[in-house]
């Protein structure tokens, strides 16, 4: 039996006041209070003309200390909200369980202590990259990690495929500083080179996080990153290099199966 309180964490989007789900909405303006991931005072004013109660999970951070710290306080937050019988919604940008600890960890804690936890997706990143950029996953299939998690250890490559990489610009960033520095970049292209030639052409990509704003599609080669401007957003986007390799002996099967399957039919 759920105990009287409640977390719902919820996506706000990526652009900011139109990407926010119905309901999404509602849990946010039904809230006893709203904890606030959002890294902008614009976005936190956003919030709290849909409900005046919101507290800003942004004060845990400070410079130099362990985000691994920051981000236990912030579920503490939430936690110690929904322990004294609060609807508690904590708001995260894009979709919260997509490059977001916090949320994941507080629902977790939160049904194990016997509340009532859920998630709400949100528009993330990869999905305005895939209607800006023109992808259709289901046509010849996409890859998806974290750069830096992509460099550090062996993850095989089918360049049949379309690449997406995320986080580019903070290759590296192991002091939170959101940066990163040519020779991180190098060693990224120094990866991808054995899977696709220097002169291979990209994607750098950024959503558009205000209406105010443009999207950020620019094409560079590959070679051509490591001088290339980024941000702690950019996300590379990279098409594939090879044609698909048809598999013929499971052809050749399902050609069988689809002839038998025709006779049963008639």
């Amino acid at each position: 039996m759920n105990k009287k309180g409640s977390l719902t964490c919820v996506g706000t989007g990526i652009t900011l006041g139109a990407h926010l789900t119905p309901n999404a909405r509602k849990h946010i303006e039904q809230a006893d209070i709203v904890f606030s991931a959002m890294n902008s005072s614009l976005a936190r004013l956003w919030l709290s003309e849909m409900n005046p109660n919101v507290h800003d999970l942004q004060q845990y951070y400070q410079k130099g200390k362990p985000r691994k710290q920051t981000y236990k306080e912030m579920v503490e937050a939430m936690l110690k909200a929904v322990r004294d019988g609060k609807n508690v919604v904590g708001a995260f940008y894009g979709h919260p369980g997509i490059f977001a600890s916090p949320p994941h960890w507080a629902i977790e804690q939160a049904r194990e202590e016997g509340y009532q936890a859920q998630m709400l997706p949100g528009i993330s990143a990869d999905d305005c990259l895939l209607a800006d950029c023109g992808v259709d996953p289901g046509q010849r299939g996409c890859a998806s990690f974290e750069a830096s998690q992509f460099i550090r250890n062996h993850r095989p490559v089918d360049n049949s495929a379309y690449l997406i990489l995320w986080q580019v610009g903070i290759l590296g960033d192991s002091d939170y500083q959101f940066t990163t520095s040519t020779p991180y970049k190098q060693l990224l292209v120094d990866v991808l080179s054995e899977y696709y030639p220097l002169d291979h052409q990209i994607t750098l990509y950024e959503a558009q996080t205000l209406a105010i704003e443009s999207t950020r599609i620019t094409q560079i080669k590959l070679g051509e990153f490591p001088v290339t401007a980024t941000s702690q957003i950019t996300t590379m986007l990279l098409p594939p290099s090879a044609k698909l390799k048809a598999n013929k002996e499971i052809r050749a099967k399902l050609a069988q199966l689809d002839a038998i399957s025709l006779q049963n039919c008639g």
